[in-house]
């Protein structure tokens, strides 16, 4: 199983998260582009520090919305949303060969990913931009995503992803954080569900069902209070299931192609 976390998410002197604790823990990681988060400096020293830990680099490609952090929707033009995703992928791409590793797959990030659950048009522009980059690039995203549809209709490698710190609705969608009991707090709580995601690909829902979903990739969310403790408490558990962690597509050895 492989665990994801966006990382890379700060801006000049301004930082997010603990990118140094959490790239000890996971083996995938999101790095943010420059668009909705990152920088030069910040990109390069990301991929240098995913590289010497054997973390797989993922474009976490977003929205143009510094101000927003990626989490606005942008009613972008298709062309320009793909013309901006090759951008962020060339970019991000440079500093980590640099680094001596490569971009290993691509994730949209926060408002951008929302959108591509069901906006046909610009699903379409970022499948365009990943294929014209590179047609053997992975794409990871929520199980369901009309851009991971796509993706796979165009020939990509599609991989799927559930996230650690939320309870699913019967549908198969993160439910509504506003219903009661939507946002696990117990870590132990978070680690045993990981467990069984990754061990039968079952998950118990929001109103106590079971439901079968298909995971390449759990996401831990890095910016949140706690992070770490909790990331770290995921890895312990799944090590301690027997469960083998590595990065999903492939695996290091994509990456240091």
């Amino acid at each position: 199983m492989d665990l994801n976390a966006d990382v890379g998410e700060g801006f000049g002197p301004w930082s997010l998260g603990d990118d140094r604790a959490l790239l000890d823990i996971v083996t995938s990681a999101n790095v943010a582009c420059g668009f909705h988060a990152g920088d030069p400096d910040t990109m390069r020293r990301t991929c240098e520090r995913a590289a010497a830990r054997g973390v797989a680099v993922g474009a976490h490609v977003g929205y143009r919305d510094l101000n927003g952090f990626g989490r606005r929707f942008v009613d972008v033009a298709p062309g320009t949303l793909t013309a901006e995703v090759l951008y962020q992928l060339g970019g991000l791409d440079a500093c980590a060969r640099a680094a001596g590793t490569r971009v290993a797959y691509v994730k949209p990030h926060g408002a951008l990913y929302r959108a591509l659950v069901a906006h046909e048009a610009q699903a379409d522009a970022v499948v365009d931009a990943v294929r014209a980059y590179d047609p053997a690039l992975p794409v990871l995203g929520a199980p369901g995503a009309v851009w991971l549809k796509r993706a796979e209709v165009a020939g990509l490698p599609v991989r799927y992803e559930a996230f650690a710190d939320r309870v699913y609705s019967a549908l198969g969608t993160p439910a509504d954080r506003e219903r009661p009991g939507a946002v696990p707090h117990d870590p132990r709580e978070v680690a045993a569900r990981c467990v069984a995601l990754a061990a039968d690909g079952r998950v118990r829902t929001v109103d106590g069902r079971l439901l079968r979903m298909r995971v390449d990739s759990i996401r831990v969310h890095g910016g949140t209070p706690g992070a770490v403790a909790v990331a770290r408490d995921v890895r312990e558990a799944l090590i301690g299931a027997g469960v083998p962690l590595g990065p999903f597509a492939g695996g290091l050895d994509r990456v240091r192609a």
